[in-house]
């Protein structure tokens, strides 16, 4: 008003409630709902900060949202994939290891173990579960009216609130899936998640904290599925082998009665924070001739070709999808054994010098007819970590040259017999670079 007064002008000639057309993405994306929503707390940020920094050179920012946004259009990146990389990053940034949740089966097991008869380093029983949901949090367990429907075929539960709750399980699912939804389920009351998925796998997902929730209450179920002192033990053992042997893999399998994802997936937040190995777990899912990579966790700086929209073949020598092409193979020829076991290679990127120790298996998917699953975990190869994992000298595993995709590799069709695709990537790339060095000729020969 001052400054009005001083310009002779009025206050309302000087402000206004819009920006100008420069400024339209800003404006759209600080309103937006998924700005809304993105759990700043969760990385020490305030949305704030983001404003701040936004609005120190506003035009240019506007340009830059202007095109992620038209990024995200062309490639349909919807909300729920904005907040599952969130999600993802919060956990790489975290290593995978949530001390608090850990701390709290403990907790869990010092409130109700000498009750129950469990200990702190034995797996429990699918009954004893059962027992802790209706008699400690009054649930109601119902393991038809799931069958009944043929449109929830594919749920594996649905939570019905009320008094009393109720947990509908698919009554296919195998006894250590069951188990695992249990477990989820005591993590959801125990840990007092109120904004949680009504239905797994999540027909739908409205929340950052609805996301974090679920993630936190199968992280519950991990741990006291598989306690942290036993499996810690049972990977010192299995790591001071000098040869590769999967056998304490199965055994592990049979101990804790947990599928290889939730197996792997325990690694992913022990490994990293107990022998200080950086991790990589990967989970491809085969339809078809296509591969999916469906699930992944990064922390040890692996080329993963990614992201919505990628319209790349997956290098065929890759543990992951060699395990699912195997598989095939099996069944197609009428294998009685018709899963792969779980395999090992040494893998080399085409053209770096970083290798990666990688072991996995393979299974069909119960809920999903036609379609098979590989889950992997790998390690970097660093120079000390055969002194934590001696079975990595092991002359007898195998080695590969690995790459991204097809598109991008320069093997030729003789030198790679697996490739699926044309290098079309690599060949564009080439074509840049020698119009590029045509360019800067033409202009050297201009100014002789």
């Amino acid at each position: 008003m001052k400054i009005a007064e001083a310009l002779g002008k009025e206050y309302d000639d000087l402000v206004s409630i819009k920006l100008a057309p420069s400024l339209t993405y800003l404006e759209s994306t600080l309103s937006s709902n998924m700005l809304q929503r993105f759990p700043f707390a969760e990385f020490g940020l305030e949305a704030g900060d983001l404003v701040n920094l936004l609005t120190r050179e506003p035009e240019k920012a506007s340009a830059l949202l202007h095109a992620i946004l038209d990024m995200i259009r062309r490639f349909d990146v919807s909300e729920e994939d904005f907040l599952r990389a969130a999600l993802r990053s919060y956990q790489e940034i975290n290593e995978n290891y949530f001390p608090d949740i850990e701390e709290a089966v403990l907790a869990f097991l010092a409130e109700f173990g000498k009750t129950y008869g469990i200990k702190d380093d034995e797996p429990v029983s699918r009954e004893i579960l059962e027992e802790l949901l209706t008699q400690e949090f009054g649930y109601q367990l119902d393991y038809e009216t799931i069958g009944q429907f043929e449109e929830l075929a594919t749920f594996r539960a649905v939570f019905v609130p009320g008094k009393p709750p109720r947990l509908l399980v698919n009554g296919k699912l195998y006894q250590r899936q069951v188990k695992f939804l249990l477990a989820r389920e005591l993590g959801y009351k125990y840990l007092n998640l109120q904004e949680r998925s009504q239905t797994s796998t999540p027909d739908e997902v409205k929340s950052f904290q609805q996301l974090l929730n679920d993630f936190r209450a199968a992280y519950f179920s991990g741990v006291l599925l598989m306690p942290r002192k036993a499996i810690l033990a049972d990977l010192k053992e299995f790591f001071a082998l000098p040869t590769w042997n999967p056998q304490p893999l199965d055994d592990m399998l049979a101990k804790y009665d947990v599928t290889p994802e939730m197996l792997f997936y325990r690694f992913s937040e022990l490994i990293p924070q107990h022998f200080d190995i950086q991790i990589h777990f990967l989970r491809f899912h085969q339809e078809n001739s296509t591969y999916r990579l469906i699930k992944h966790l990064n922390m040890n700086q692996l080329l993963v070709p990614g992201g919505i929209g990628l319209q790349e073949h997956y290098c065929r020598r890759w543990l992951s999808v060699r395990l699912l092409q195997e598989m095939a193979e099996r069944q197609g020829a009428n294998s009685e054994n018709k899963f792969p076991p779980p395999d090992v290679h040494i893998s080399r990127y085409l053209e770096s010098e970083e290798r990666y120790l990688a072991f996995g298996y393979a299974r069909s998917l119960l809920l999903s007819p036609g379609v098979s699953s590989s889950v992997t975990v790998g390690f970097r190869m660093t120079p000390d970590l055969n002194r934590t994992v001696k079975f990595v000298d092991d002359p007898a595993i195998p080695h590969a040259i690995i790459n991204e995709t097809c598109e991008r590799c320069p093997l030729t069709a003789e030198e790679c017999h697996v490739r699926v695709a044309p290098p079309t990537k690599m060949q564009a790339k080439e074509a840049k670079h020698a119009r590029k060095k045509a360019l800067s000729r033409a202009v050297a020969q201009l100014r002789e």
